[in-house]
C-alpha cells in the first residue's frame, strides 16, 4: 500500500504531465493548422482534408504522455510495459497492412510541401499521362486529360515519376512549327510565308525582349534545321500565352501554311524511302 502523500504526489505528477501535453498539443495544432491552410490556398483544396495531421499530433502526444506516466509510477510500470508491448505489436500489424496507403499519404504530404504542381496546372506525368490537375488529396491526384477523362494516380506513383509542368511559373508556350520543303523550293519565300501566317494568328504573341527588338530580330524565328534526302527541314518558334492557345495555334498554322505553300508554288518534301529488292 502506498501512503496518501505518495498517492497525491503521483496524481499531481500525472496531472502535470497531461497539462504540459495539452499545452504543447495546442501549440503544435496551431502551427500545423497554419501551415496546411497556406498549403491548401496554394493547392486550391479544402484545408479540412488535412485535419488528419492535426489529430495525429494529439494522438502521438497523448501516447507519449501516458508512456511517461506509466513508466514513472512504479505501481503502474508493469501495466505500462504490457500496454507498450501490445501497442507495438498492433502498430506492426496495422503498419504492414496499410503500407501502401501510408506511402500515398506521405507522398501527398511531400506534394504539399514542395508543390511541383497546383490545381489547374497542365502537367505531364512520366510518359503516359498529360492533362490538367483537377484535384489533389492525401491519397491520389486527379488529372483531367484532353478527352475529358479523369486519370486517378496514387501520390506514391507521382513521386517516382518525372513531372513536366507547363504552368508552374510562366504559362507562355513556345510551339515548334516544323515543315519539310522540297530541295528546289525557295527557302526565303517559305520562311516569309511561315512568319506572315504566324504573326496574323489570333493566339500569336511577341515574346521578344528589348535586346532582341533592338537587334531587329523577327518575332517568329525560322531556322533551317537540316537537309533531308528529299527536302529541307524548317522549324519556326511561335509563342502563345498558354498551352491551350499554343495547341490551337499549331494546328491552325499547319493548315494555313500548307494552303499558302500551294498558292505560292512551294512544294513539301516527298519523304519516302526507296526499297530495292535484289534476287540473290
Amino acid at each position: 500500500m502506498i501512503s496518501m502523500d505518495k498517492f497525491w504526489e503521483q496524481v499531481i505528477f500525472s496531472a502535470s504531465v497531461l497539462v504540459v501535453m495539452f499545452i504543447i498539443s495546442r501549440i503544435l495544432r496551431f502551427l500545423v493548422g497554419r501551415f496546411f491552410k497556406g498549403a491548401a490556398r496554394k493547392l486550391k483544396v479544402d484545408p479540412t482534408r488535412y485535419n488528419f495531421f492535426k489529430n495525429a499530433v494529439d494522438m502521438i502526444l497523448l501516447f507519449v504522455a501516458l508512456t511517461v506516466i506509466f513508466r514513472s509510477i512504479p505501481s503502474l510500470r508493469t501495466v505500462g510495459t504490457t500496454l507498450l508491448t501490445g501497442a507495438g505489436v498492433l502498430a506492426a500489424i496495422v503498419g504492414f497492412a496499410s503500407q501502401a496507403a501510408f506511402s500515398n499519404i506521405i507522398s501527398g504530404f511531400f506534394l504539399v510541401i514542395f508543390k511541383p504542381f497546383s490545381v489547374g496546372d497542365r502537367v505531364k506525368i512520366g510518359q503516359l499521362y498529360t492533362g490538367d490537375v483537377e484535384d489533389i488529396n492525401l491519397r491520389h491526384t486527379i488529372i483531367k486529360d484532353f478527352e475529358n477523362r479523369r486519370v486517378i494516380i496514387p501520390n506514391s506513383v507521382i513521386s517516382n515519376e518525372t513531372i513536366i509542368n507547363s504552368t508552374i511559373t510562366d504559362e507562355k508556350m513556345c510551339m515548334f512549327i516544323e515543315v519539310a520543303i522540297s530541295l528546289d523550293s525557295n527557302i526565303d519565300k517559305a520562311i516569309e510565308i511561315i512568319q506572315q501566317e504566324a504573326v496574323k494568328h489570333k493566339y500569336y504573341i511577341d515574346n521578344r525582349n528589348e535586346l532582341e527588338k533592338t537587334r531587329g530580330e523577327h518575332s517568329v524565328m525560322v531556322r533551317v534545321m537540316t537537309f533531308l534526302d528529299s527536302g529541307i527541314h524548317l522549324r519556326a518558334s511561335v509563342w502563345a500565352k498558354d498551352p491551350t492557345d499554343g495547341f490551337d495555334l499549331k494546328c491552325d498554322l499547319n493548315k494555313s501554311i500548307k494552303e499558302r505553300f500551294d498558292v505560292s508554288g512551294i512544294k513539301l518534301a516527298n519523304l519516302h524511302h526507296l526499297l530495292v529488292m535484289k534476287n540473290l
